[in-house]
């Protein structure tokens, strides 16, 4: 089954964040990845191949109850050593593949040094209200819904957001997910900026007006993928009985070489991590003010728009032709077979 589908269970249907920042670069890739289903190539499955090992090695880990620093790094090594010896991505000699080992191991290092031990302590404190199984993954799947305007103006229809996180913990009086990504470059502006007030707001406004020409599918995509993780998150407290909890999201980079440095003639690699808490450039005070709850109106009413548009199959990319074949169209796989693309290189000028 295709990803745009519908569930007769639920009377929903079905998108996925990563569905739906697809729809923001083009939405007629978006028709030929998820609602097709045509694979396309994948420059990035050795890097995504790497974070699985490390976040397998985390959660790992994080299961046991440890919150030791030490115990916590031993831990997490030794599983990724078990992992490592059944890892068969081809290098071209050894040396190669016992420098990559050492990269993963620093990277683990600098996870517990800057938030394991704290994440550790915080996912005990759930265990006290709540099963360990539910907080630890990785991939533990969550679930938000919408609801959109039905065909031609009937009833109300709803749209099941699906997004994971690799694991929940305590944050004072807050439940944070915790989703490994390979680096924070797509976030753009939101690594540095901690309210929604002013430039994001503005540049997230920007792209949906197509009388300007910004043109930001990532950061709009972080943005939606915020709201729809927040709100499976707020889904998931009900069901483990903490709903009094507020609820948010951080991103954690396990393959972002640029904090990374080697000594080649002792064989020794030392990274560090950055991560970042979406939540506080997502919020809208006006509207947690008035629900108490880590949401943005804007945010969520235009998450809703998109996701009626896919629901109702609403592929043409005509509104940001210009952007996407500047844009997203060189790096395509599915241009070969994009009618939108194949006009604009076949047309006559003149």
């Amino acid at each position: 089954m295709t990803e745009h589908a519908r569930d007769d269970e639920t009377d929903a249907t079905k998108l996925t964040v990563d569905g739906l920042e697809t729809y923001l670069h083009c939405p007629r890739q978006y028709e030929f990845a998820h609602d097709h289903g045509l694979a396309g190539s994948d420059d990035d499955t050795t890097i995504d191949d790497r974070v699985a090992l490390l976040r397998a090695a985390i959660c790992d880990g994080l299961r046991d109850g440890e919150t030791d620093h030490g115990v916590l790094v031993d831990a997490m090594q030794d599983r990724l050593e078990a992992l490592w010896a059944d890892h068969d991505e081809p290098f071209h000699s050894l040396a190669q593949r016992r420098h990559e080992r050492r990269v993963l191991e620093a990277t683990l290092e600098a996870y517990v040094d800057r938030v394991g031990v704290d994440h550790a302590s915080g996912i005990e404190t759930l265990t006290a209200e709540t099963d360990r199984r539910a907080l630890v993954g990785p991939e533990i799947e969550l679930s938000s819904t919408v609801s959109v305007p039905g065909p031609d103006g009937s009833d109300e229809t709803r749209v099941s957001i699906e997004s994971t996180v690799d694991y929940v913990y305590a944050d004072g009086s807050a439940v944070v997910g915790v989703r490994f990504v390979p680096t924070l470059r797509s976030l753009g502006l939101l690594r540095y900026r901690s309210d929604w007030e002013g430039a994001v707001a503005e540049q997230f406004t920007d792209h949906f007006d197509p009388e300007t020409d910004v043109f930001e599918p990532a950061f709009v995509g972080a943005l939606f993928e915020t709201a729809v993780i927040v709100g499976g998150l707020r889904a998931r407290c009900e069901q483990l009985g903490l709903e009094d909890r507020t609820c948010r999201y951080i991103q954690v980079p396990l393959a972002d070489r640029s904090r990374t440095a080697v000594n080649w003639a002792s064989e020794t690699v030392e990274t560090s991590l950055e991560e970042v808490d979406l939540t506080d450039a997502y919020i809208d005070h006006h509207t947690f003010g008035m629900t108490h709850e880590h949401r943005n109106r804007t945010v969520d009413d235009r998450l809703a728009t998109v996701a009626s548009q896919l629901a109702a199959g609403e592929f043409e990319p005509t509104d940001r032709w210009d952007e996407i074949a500047s844009d997203v169209c060189p790096n395509c796989e599915y241009s070969v077979c994009c009618q939108e693309y194949i006009a604009q290189e076949v047309r006559f000028d003149g």
